[in-house]
């Protein structure tokens, strides 16, 4: 459903969105402002330039039931911190903050996203694994800039609904809480949560929302409901042949995640493994935390660096390596872990030594793509004979063939 351009139409659509959210009440927008963090510190310039659009189309008969729910009697639906919005139809333009919403759109079958804060961290080669459903980086805009979130795109792209966490463009994005009642009255609507990390000090007043939950507030925005039952039924029995996989506790080995871009990284940014959606397919794989019991501070505790010199003194059985998910395997292999294997210090860590070094998977993961990098992962770590999901079906469900 691309904007076509009319702005006649664009009003017309525009009035059947009521902004219903007091995001602006109770404190719940207050916190330490400042653009400075991860988006600007752990990836390359190079990889936020791209932009997006799925090519995954609806059949006819979904065309046609979703065409009588657009003109079906008005609804509302609730997430914190925004509060409840309500819709006189079903929106049809939109913007994601980052790639865990936008891949939501696509198990949905939506559009992509018209623009997102940061492009190449929206991993789209994920779907070379699901059949008929893919990703054209071509139109998606990129939003987040050198100082922040620039308010005056959101006129330009005149989207329906924005999904995204207001707080987010408060604390990080240099926004004001007067800039977030302009765009929602006179643009549309916020609504999303900040759901891949919960170690922002500013989110500590209201609820986070596991993966599933924040997929299903977004199929009731965008009345699918059936598409999300139906692809929650696909991540059940994922998490059944999962569990089928995992290795007994005292056998899984110790892992250290960390960021570190580029060819030939040589610092890096240490995760400790924490709830948020990025940390989704770690918990879902019990990943043994190598970190969590030394003195490594988190990254997002003091934004610190450590060199291989530290790592060394930790020496993990695996280092799982996140900032390295736009390289293909042979990619990884070729410069990365050949870097490290010539590199004096890290070629004396132990899983350099055993050929342990893996991509740890992508920041922001959505359902589909949850499942690719937590299967992945499983055939790696856990020597997994076979896909634990099918992928045909999740193509189906993102097709509208339920």
């Amino acid at each position: 459903m691309a904007n076509d351009g009319q702005s006649g139409r664009e009003s017309t659509r525009r009035e059947y969105l009521r902004y219903g959210g007091a995001v602006v009440a109770g404190g719940l927008l207050a916190g330490c402002t400042g653009g400075s963090g991860s988006e600007t510190t752990t990836e390359s310039e190079a990889e936020t330039t791209a932009a997006a659009t799925t090519t995954s189309a609806a059949t006819e008969t979904e065309t046609e039931t979703e065409t009588a729910t657009e003109a079906s009697e008005s609804y509302s639906v609730s997430i914190e911190p925004v509060g409840e919005v309500a819709f006189d139809s079903v929106p049809e333009t939109w913007i994601a903050n980052n790639g865990s919403w936008a891949d939501m759109g696509v198990a949905l079958g939506l559009d992509a996203p018209m623009g997102v804060w940061l492009p190449g961290r929206y991993h789209t080669q994920y779907y070379d694994e699901i059949p008929d459903v893919s990703v054209d980086k071509s139109s998606i805009r990129q939003l987040w800039g050198d100082s922040g979130v620039g308010k005056e795109q959101f006129y330009e792209l005149n989207a329906d609904v924005h999904i995204a966490d207001p707080n987010f463009l408060l604390n990080r994005g240099q926004w004001s809480e007067a800039d977030i009642e302009e765009i929602s009255t006179q643009v549309g609507p916020f609504f999303g949560n900040s759901i891949f990390s919960r170690s922002y000090a500013w989110h500590d007043d209201y609820r986070y929302y596991s993966l599933y939950e924040a997929f299903e507030k977004l199929a009731q925005v965008f009345q699918r409901e059936e598409r999300f039952e139906a692809f929650e039924r696909v991540h059940e029995e994922f998490q059944s042949n999962l569990a089928s996989v995992l290795p007994a506790e005292g056998e899984r080995p110790s892992a250290a995640v960390v960021w570190g871009g580029g060819d030939e990284p040589e610092e890096f940014y240490p995760y400790i493994i924490d709830e948020g959606t990025s940390f989704k397919h770690l918990n879902d794989l019990e990943v043994d935390d190598a970190l969590a019991a030394t003195d490594v501070k988190d990254f997002y505790s003091n934004r610190g660096a450590v060199d291989f010199e530290t790592l060394l003194e930790v020496d993990p059985e695996v280092i799982l390596l996140r900032g390295q998910e736009a390289k293909t395997r042979e990619e990884f292999q070729n410069t990365v872990i050949s870097f490290m294997e010539n590199h004096q210090v890290a070629s004396e860590l132990t899983a350099v030594k055993n050929g342990d070094v893996y991509r740890a998977g992508a920041l922001y993961q959505g359902p589909i793509t949850n499942l690719v990098v937590t299967d992945r992962l499983a055939r790696t770590l856990y020597d997994a004979d076979e896909r634990l999901f099918d992928a045909q079906r999740v193509a189906d469900i993102a097709n509208g063939n339920l």
